[in-house]
């Protein structure tokens, strides 16, 4: 017997969140878990891509996850 997951839909939210503020949460989680590309995300969140990327900033979440190793070889010359 397979177990489904439940159903979720942005009407089951709590009163005190809404729906705009629920898909940019999700959109936000999705994109950091790599689940997302930054313009799926940022459509999911009713964004264009800048203002998505500034919303990131301000939550904290990087928009390239580069180590340093890799991001220093880039940049090198």
């Amino acid at each position: 017997m397979t177990a489904t997951a439940p159903k979720f839909d942005l009407t089951s939210l709590p009163p005190f969140v809404d729906a705009g503020e629920g898909r940019l949460m999700m959109a936000m989680k999705f994109f950091e878990l790599g689940r997302l590309s930054l313009g799926q995300a940022a459509e999911l969140a009713g964004y264009p891509k800048r203002a998505f990327i500034d919303v990131l900033g301000h939550y904290g979440i990087p928009v390239a996850d580069y180590p340093a190793s890799e991001l220093a070889a880039e940049t090198a010359w």
